[in-house]
């Protein structure tokens, strides 16, 4: 880890992000395997097209014993911060107090299909943070803009959950190491952490002591399987969409071809999926995934840990899903846990 005065918070370490696009058993199947191989946090992902998370996660609560579990992550537009706050908390208390919860300002493209503009992002994290600890709390809360809430409270109190910002931006990750327990870092590549560092860094000049110990967590996209190829191939439908999202600076610190930026993005707006994965270069796989055989994956978590407390495993996982967590496994047991790399 390079020099900083963060230190990982108790819990994660070692993470997986479950995407609901099947039976919410078949979710629950992976989070077990998750579990039994090691990996102590399971996370989420919501969005509307896929299974409801919460509903995801109860099933895994059930399934489960030690693992925690949350969103990851989930946002304060198309779900009302104090519902948020009341259905993390229930799932603290189905989960015997294993909830967390990964929260960030969501997809923009993804909103705008609902008819929701994505205003304020930083602002509205860094209020529905302070409305869910307050209401954890048992306060009553009333807020002013952007959220405006009115005399609203729980009728339980479920104690602290540990809330990890999503981003990768300066201000939100400043944010998160201002206030948040943790930052689930968006990115894959060694040179976005050295950038993520700093703003880390000065966020935590001015962190509060009464909020703990912070854990600066990366959040990649993995693609793993014994098969190289496959892998790969696995990999081309989130980089496209990490392409299409991701802002032009990005596309540059990496060097990539701005014309098939811009044929993937024109590409996906119109429906037309295939043509964007197609034009899913290999220098975009390598910016945005950490792609390949358990020894090429291993050796880029191992990079990312020079900076990151933690790592979070990140859809697709692989070809096989199943298959992708056996392997992760493997590569937990080689790099270790709690510090991340062997030095």
């Amino acid at each position: 880890m390079t020099e900083g005065n963060h230190q990982a918070a108790r819990g994660l370490d070692w993470g997986v992000e479950l995407t609901p696009d099947g039976p919410i058993r078949a979710v629950a199947d992976l989070a077990e395997r998750a579990e039994s191989a090691g990996i102590d946090t399971a996370f989420v992902s919501s969005h509307f097209n896929n299974r409801d998370a919460f509903l995801a996660l109860d099933r895994i609560a059930s399934r489960t014993e030690t693992i925690r579990l949350g969103p990851g992550v989930a946002n304060p537009y198309d779900r009302h911060p104090v519902s948020l706050a009341s259905a993390t908390a229930t799932l603290g208390e189905a989960s015997d107090g294993r909830a967390v919860l990964g929260l960030g300002a969501g997809d923009r493209s993804t909103l705008r299909k609902l008819g929701i503009e994505r205003d304020r992002p930083v602002e509205r994290v860094e209020a529905t943070l302070e409305v869910c600890r307050d209401l954890w709390r048992g306060e009553q809360v009333s807020t002013g803009k952007p959220l405006e809430i009115e005399a609203a409270r729980l009728s339980y109190e479920t104690g602290h959950i540990p809330v990890y910002l999503g981003g990768q931006g300066p201000r939100m990750v400043r944010l998160a190491a201002r206030r948040a327990d943790g930052l689930l870092a968006n990115g894959a590549h060694p040179r976005d952490y050295a950038l993520m560092q700093r703003a880390v860094d000065r966020g935590l000049e001015n962190r509060d002591a009464d909020n703990g110990e912070f854990t600066f967590a990366a959040f990649a996209s993995v693609s793993i399987a014994t098969e190289r190829t496959a892998a790969i191939a696995a990999a081309r439908p989130p980089v496209a969409f990490i392409v299409a999202g991701a802002p032009d600076a990005a596309m540059r610190r990496h060097d990539l071809e701005q014309e098939r930026v811009e044929r993937i993005r024109t590409s996906l707006a119109a429906g037309e999926h295939p043509t964007a994965y197609d034009a899913v270069s290999k220098a975009m796989i390598d910016a945005f995934c950490v792609a390949g055989t358990p020894d090429e994956v291993a050796n880029r978590i191992e990079r990312l840990r020079e900076y990151a407390d933690a790592f979070v495993a990140g859809s697709p996982l692989g070809p096989d899903r199943a298959e992708a967590i056996e392997l992760l496994a493997d590569v937990l047991s080689r790099i270790g846990t709690s510090g991340g790399a062997d030095e």
